[in-house]
């Protein structure tokens, strides 16, 4: 049954990352700033170069050999683990969309379109397929915690 569900899951997910950058991109004007929840976030179409916070601009190759390696390894450790925990699946999971959705913009446009601006807070522009890489690694750390916990108490 996971064997179908998590591709599902994961294509959802990439496709809901394309479809706000789709959005974003044929609403928004590059740069121009739109109110969406005030004093929460705006939107912001900005087209990032670089890899995350902007860093590294230009280094598309690079970009992708790194890309390949993570949600190549994602997958295969995905896949031997189909039984393991929810907690688990659903890190490697959203960090494979996450990748993913990144990687379909660098190929097909060169960049990353980025759009949601925190207003309460100055921090890094980033996308839906960013926030699919941060809580992916954040719940892996906490897959690992368990597992190392439940194998301790053992």
């Amino acid at each position: 049954m996971r064997k179908v569900v998590l591709p599902i899951i994961i294509l959802v997910l990439i496709g809901l990352d394309q479809l706000s950058k789709w959005w974003v991109v044929s609403n928004i004007a590059l740069e121009e700033i739109v109110s969406f929840l005030p004093g929460v976030f705006s939107l912001t179409y900005l087209r990032n170069y670089g890899a995350a916070f902007s860093m590294l601009q230009n280094q598309q190759w690079l970009f992708a050999l790194i890309t390949f390696a993570v949600v190549g390894f994602a997958f295969y450790y995905l896949w031997k683990h189909l039984n393991g925990s929810y907690w688990l699946l659903t890190g490697l999971s959203l960090i494979i969309a996450g990748g993913l959705g990144n990687f379909i913009d660098r190929v097909r446009l060169g960049y990353v379109v980025d759009m949601v601006h925190l207003d309460f807070m100055d921090f890094a522009i980033f996308n839906v397929a960013d926030s699919y890489l941060t809580v992916g690694v954040i719940v892996l750390m906490i897959a690992f915690w368990k597992e190392e916990e439940n194998e301790s108490n053992r």
